[in-house]
């Protein structure tokens, strides 16, 4: 079987270059720094920062968490 391979450009047009994607890929990234400047996260440790009600525009400490990659990759996430 041989398989195609992936268009990046397509994709980021399509879909992760939306203004809302950005929006949310900017606040994500926005909850990564703040839990680094805390001290909770590190480069390269193998965590994610979690949002709990799975919201990327509800960046506030209290909805934020450290985990696992494979835990946090794992979870069922809204629809939208």
């Amino acid at each position: 079987m041989v398989r195609k391979k992936r268009d990046y450009a397509r994709e980021y047009q399509l879909f992760h270059g939306k203004p809302e994607q950005k929006k949310e890929r900017a606040m994500r990234n926005k909850a990564r720094r703040m839990m680094e400047r805390e001290g909770v996260v590190h480069k390269g440790d193998g965590y994610d920062v979690d949002h709990e009600d799975s919201n990327p525009m509800h960046s506030v400490r209290s909805n934020l968490r450290k985990q696992t990659k494979s835990r946090n990759r794992s979870r069922n996430r809204r629809d939208s």
